[in-house]
């Protein structure tokens, strides 16, 4: 992707949507770090259908310590590694509790070293409660990314730095979810929806017939 293109391409996405939200469903900080903890190799649907009943008794870190693995457990049991999840969850609890007096904490460090938390899940955090300008590369960036050529990288730290370089300071706060988004809903893995695409034009991958039809509509 042309480095004049990169602004067009998430002026327009912004136009379609000013204001991206996360799909996870979460009232509070401590909320939103257990779903995205949970929802590792995870679809957002089946997380938010299990964390529904969990965050009912449990929507914070006392709470859920209290709850315990077994509790834990038997709430997020139809999500894929539920019982590795169950344990990380508590103590991950257990440690914002005693070494945060049971707040999130606003540092990628502090959250990184919490159990089952890596860079991607740190910077959703530091992003959407705490509205840090941070990228948290998933598959859908990964694939956007390299597809389009907004941001090529060999695996997702090398996407993330090139993404923080290249997108627009005034776009940084929200463009991790418009380049979920969108490759969740259209640029998808194994067919992308190029004719639907409202940034084919930009993009390195889209077919020349359609980048033509796009550039006339323009």
């Amino acid at each position: 992707m042309k480095t004049s293109s990169i602004e067009p391409f998430f002026a327009t996405l912004q136009a379609a949507n000013p204001h991206p939200v996360t799909e996870l469903e979460y009232t509070n900080a401590f909320e939103l770090l257990a779903a995205v903890l949970l929802s590792a190799q995870a679809t957002d649907v089946g997380v938010n259908k299990a964390t529904r009943k969990l965050f009912a008794v449990a929507n914070t870190p006392q709470k859920m310590l209290a709850l315990g693995v077994e509790g834990v457990s038997e709430y997020i049991k139809t999500i894929g590694l539920y019982r590795n999840k169950a344990k990380n969850l508590v103590e991950t609890s257990r440690i914002l509790i005693e070494q945060h007096g049971g707040q999130v904490p606003r540092s990628r460090e502090a959250l990184e070293a919490l159990p089952g938390v890596g860079r991607k899940t740190a910077n959703v955090v530091l992003n959407v409660a705490f509205g840090e300008p941070t990228m948290a590369v998933d598959t859908h960036i990964f694939r956007v990314s390299n597809r389009t050529g907004l941001a090529p990288g060999k695996n997702p730290l090398e996407v993330e730095m090139g993404l923080l370089k290249r997108v627009p300071p005034k776009y940084l706060q929200h463009a991790h979810h418009w380049l979920i988004l969108h490759g969740r809903y259209v640029c998808q893995a194994r067919k992308p929806l190029c004719e639907q695409c409202s940034v084919a034009r930009y993009c390195d991958s889209a077919p020349k017939g359609l980048i033509t039809k796009s550039t006339e509509a323009a």
